[in-house]
């Protein structure tokens, strides 16, 4: 069988708190105080084909795994929910590595404003480029009785602490951004970012950037994490 090929057009870009993958919710909605919004191409919205988008509260987007393309597939993959070590089909996951590396994820909608879609609740890399959006039609995709045996349940948040310095660096900022922030770092560092392979170094320093901020932290126990300092990327 001939192998087909097609190209597709980037129709928008994400504007994301999550400027690394290190930390980034391995699913969409696990971190809803993550803002984003998608710069559409003016192209589109000249021909007003964001009309009406508001009416959904929530959406469906099409992208590219873009920081992977060019990775090979190897068809089998370890998923952080087998703890690292065990291998399984790469289309049994929602994993990056894919033989085309398209991913789909439901985010909140929160307001279009000319050509930004403002979005909450983004598992997406800044600089994702967009393949499509579609509005989330609960009667027909919310399939109550689905399940998932290896990831039959969410995932369990580690319990997240500020140091003196690291509280001093959000009281430094504007009461709204400064429980955004909060809130933030909780829901994404919560989620244990670490390689499996890592989850033994509880002296390692772990760092990455998020929103405008430069964040260092430590795991002192398996189940805690602890927030050494947030400081403003300059």
């Amino acid at each position: 069988m001939p192998v087909q090929k097609f190209e597709f057009e980037t129709i928008a870009t994400v504007r994301s708190d999550y400027k690394e993958k290190f930390a980034i919710p391995r699913q969409a909605n696990l971190a809803p105080a993550a803002r984003a919004y998608l710069e559409v191409d003016p192209f589109w919205v000249h021909r007003g084909a964001l009309d009406g988008l508001h009416q959904a509260s929530h959406l469906w987007l099409q992208f590219v795994f873009h920081a992977v393309a060019g990775h090979k597939c190897s068809g089998r993959v370890r998923p952080p929910r087998l703890g690292g070590n065990q291998k399984i089909g790469v289309f049994a996951t929602r994993a990056t590595h894919r033989p085309n590396p398209i991913g789909l994820s439901v985010v909140r909608l929160l307001s279009v404003d000319g050509a930004r879609v403002h979005i909450a609740g983004a598992d997406l890399l800044d600089g994702t480029p967009i393949l499509d959006i579609k509005p989330y039609l609960p009667w027909s995709d919310c399939v109550t009785d689905a399940e998932h045996q290896f990831a039959a349940e969410a995932p369990q948040f580690l319990h997240v602490t500020f140091s003196d310095t690291a509280l001093a660096n959000l009281q430094q900022l504007p009461d709204t951004e400064c429980a955004r922030v909060k809130a933030l770092l909780e829901q994404s560092l919560g989620q244990d970012p670490r390689p499996a392979y890592q989850r033994d170094q509880a002296e390692r320093v772990y760092g990455v950037q998020i929103a405008c901020y430069e964040v260092r932290w430590q795991h002192p126990t398996d189940n805690t994490v602890f927030v050494l300092s947030i400081e403003a990327n300059t």
